[in-house]
């Protein structure tokens, strides 16, 4: 079975950010780790289930580790229903927090 992934208003915006913030510094990296999250998301078409539950309780939501150098992104996302991974968040793994 495939999942249809879409994103939030947010996530695009984390996407914009980090790869900015990137581009500023390394533009080869910035294009390296844009593969990188996009080949990520690729996998949640497939295999959304194998990825880690953000909580006990809720089972649907779930984040995805993005190794990318030393560390790497963390996607939050939510398995709406049978057909529908909604991305709800990106962030770095040296930043605190989901925005």
């Amino acid at each position: 079975m495939s999942y249809q992934v879409r994103f939030t208003k947010a996530a695009k915006s984390d996407i914009v950010r980090l790869y900015g913030f990137l581009l500023e510094h390394d533009p080869a990296a910035a294009r390296k780790a844009l593969a990188q999250i996009e080949k990520g998301i690729k996998f949640l078409q497939d295999f959304p289930f194998t990825c880690r539950k953000v909580t006990p309780e809720n089972s649907f939501l779930r984040e995805m580790i993005l190794s990318f150098g030393a560390k790497g992104y963390v996607v939050l996302f939510e398995i709406e229903n049978n057909n529908t991974v909604t991305i709800l968040a990106l962030r770095h793994q040296h930043e605190e927090d989901y925005h």
